[in-house]
């Protein structure tokens, strides 16, 4: 009873590419941790010398410019309106000059992948590596971003009869909160217009993986799923994900299990069978079938990820999408029909998603997929895990996000790590605190389901802290987990260190890397490179009008920032004054 899968394309690919599974992880473990021991790494982010090496002093002026600016309310809330204005004042190339003097030259790294390297290389050059992510957006309007948005997430099926299925509120689109783009911090929002566009936002991404390739050693690249495919297969999917296992979790009450970590909730077998049997969800055979496979069933007991397994048994994509209707115990398709081109739509993304892959492996980049709203998020993880089966079999190559923003941070990291290591392969994580916050929050309350954000910031930090040291303890009992802390929190950064320094894990292992945006945090980034850690920045770039929604919204972002901490500007004062002090008026960074 071996499951069928329903990455068969996506998986068949890559079969014959696999090489057996490196055996141990643990070789390098021990000279390592005779070293670390030895030596417990501090690092001093007052620096100012260390944390500016890099630049020259006009970027240090540009630097506390564009900073300031981010401070006064009215710039910064009229900034889209300004910025059309100066463009019909200035005329466009005079405004693009502008522009790369102040906002787009602290943010952005250049037009295109060739104008990029020089700062690729120098921030190399100072320990610093990079994620690349070309961060063109459409600017469209709020009305056009609402109407491609309902024309993408609602099936044929839905337009003919709606209400007809049981679909939740939470996993529709609803009007209202058509446009994702409002109250999102940093994120960059793509909307679907066609399979054509979907090709062109792939070709994109496959540059700026040559891109990365080409400019660094191990660098990242950053993809988002939203622009591979039409919406509405990310949300019917993630809909069926979370109804399964709310099933798991009724079942688990049935047997009294309710209220423990995900992974502790085991069910009893039998018991299961026979709720099944009596909740009428398959007949008798059917039910035995499903739990006779390798590693189902041999236990005596079934828990989340057993039980996960039990979906991949489908070989059309549309099957996928049933869901146990615990009224009349029935497996249902979430939707009564699905179009022949909506199957198409489907496969497509995932291809498109495999094209990416492959592709990052031969280039020799990792690829971060990026995190994106709670409604579309399970099927991101969900697909994102299914590539890391595939091509993190001897090294880290797919990251998945997890934000720890979320109620159910801990539960979904614990739950994946627990499954990369049954199944041998590597993992690999990037941790955010979480860019969508006000925009879920509101979307919760006015349509109407729990909210799905920690009540506040200290509880986020205690999740995000709770999940990072989680991964950092299975890296330290086999080296087979990677993490990226991407975060802007010194705290954070320094708690990071701390259990690096108690577990002997070292720098040089790069099981443990750190992140930043670009022309943000330089004074947590570049004494951390300099100390050998693998840290990296997030590269933002392409043309400057087209990247101007982006930059838009990195000043919104920042003025919170930038209020809260005086704290950077305060160091490029302190460091401008040290170099003139210095006589180093005209101080050149040497690399």
């Amino acid at each position: 009873g071996s499951i069928r899968h329903v990455f068969v394309t996506f998986r068949s690919t890559v079969a014959s590419k696999q090489r057996k599974e490196v055996e141990g992880g643990k070789e390098d473990q021990t000279k390592n941790n005779t070293d670390a021991q030895t030596r417990k790494i501090a690092i001093d982010f007052d620096n100012t010398h260390e944390a500016y090496k890099s630049k020259d002093n006009i970027e240090l002026l540009r630097s506390l410019l564009v900073f300031k600016l981010c401070t006064f309310d009215f710039l910064v809330d009229k900034n889209k309106e300004l910025m059309d204005l100066s463009k019909k004042v200035f005329g466009k190339r005079l405004f693009e000059r502008l522009m790369k003097m102040t906002f787009y030259g602290q943010f952005v790294a250049g037009e295109d992948h060739n104008s990029i390297k020089p700062l690729i290389h120098k921030n190399q050059a100072f320990g610093v590596g990079s994620v690349l992510d070309y961060s063109v957006e459409e600017d469209l309007t709020q009305e056009e971003a609402e109407k491609k948005e309902m024309d993408s997430c609602v099936s044929e099926a839905e337009k003919e009869s709606p209400g007809v299925d049981h679909r939740e509120k939470k996993y529709k689109a609803h009007r209202q909160f058509g446009d994702r783009r409002g109250g999102v911090v940093s994120a960059r929002t793509y909307f679907y217009a066609d399979e054509a566009k979907c090709d062109a936002q792939m070709e994109t991404f496959l540059n700026c993986i040559k891109a990365s390739g080409g400019a660094s050693v191990d660098g990242f690249s950053a993809v988002k799923m939203t622009a591979l495919g039409r919406p509405q297969f990310l949300l019917q999917f993630s809909e069926v994900l979370v109804k399964w296992r709310r099933f798991f979790n009724l079942l688990a009450a049935q047997q009294g299990k309710s209220g423990m970590d995900a992974l502790e909730q085991k069910l009893e077998l039998e018991q299961l069978k026979e709720s099944l049997t009596k909740l009428g969800v398959g007949n008798k055979d059917d039910i035995e079938n499903w739990f006779t496979g390798e590693k189902l069933g041999s236990s005596g007991t079934i828990d989340l990820l057993d039980w996960n397994s039990l979906i991949n048994d489908r070989t059309k994509i549309s099957n996928l999408l049933v869901i146990p209707n615990v009224e009349n115990g029935q497996l249902e398709p979430l939707l009564r029909k699905f179009t022949v081109e909506e199957e198409k739509q489907m496969k497509r993304m995932l291809q498109r998603v495999d094209v990416l892959a492959k592709h990052a492996v031969d280039n020799g980049v990792r690829l971060m997929v990026d995190a994106e709203q709670t409604y579309f998020q399970p099927a991101i993880s969900r697909l994102t895990l299914e590539m890391q089966r595939i091509f993190n079999r001897e090294k880290p190559i797919i990251f998945n996000t997890y934000q720890c923003y979320l109620k159910e941070a801990y539960d979904n990291v614990s739950v994946d790590v627990e499954l990369s290591r049954r199944e041998g392969w590597y993992f690999g994580a990037k941790l955010v605190r979480g860019a969508y916050m006000y925009q879920e929050r509101s979307r919760a309350e006015e349509i109407g389901y729990e909210d799905p954000i920690n009540p506040d910031y200290e509880a986020t930090n205690r999740m995000y802290h709770k999940c990072l040291e989680f991964v950092l303890e299975e890296i330290d009992h086999n080296r087979k987990a990677n993490v990226m802390v991407a975060s802007h929190n010194e705290d954070t950064v320094k708690f990071t260190l701390g259990k690096m320094n108690e577990m002997g894990l070292s720098p040089t292992e790069k099981k443990v890397y750190f992140g930043q945006l670009l022309g943000m945090c330089d004074q947590i980034s570049f004494p951390l490179g300099q100390a050998g850690f693998p840290v990296y920045k997030y590269v933002p770039y392409g043309p400057v009008n087209e990247v101007i929604p982006y930059l838009s919204r990195r000043a919104l972002e920042n003025r919170g920032f930038m209020k809260g901490s005086q704290r950077e500007r305060s160091l490029l004062w302190k460091e401008l004054k040290r170099r003139l002090l210095n006589g180093q008026i005209l101080y050149k960074p040497v690399y």
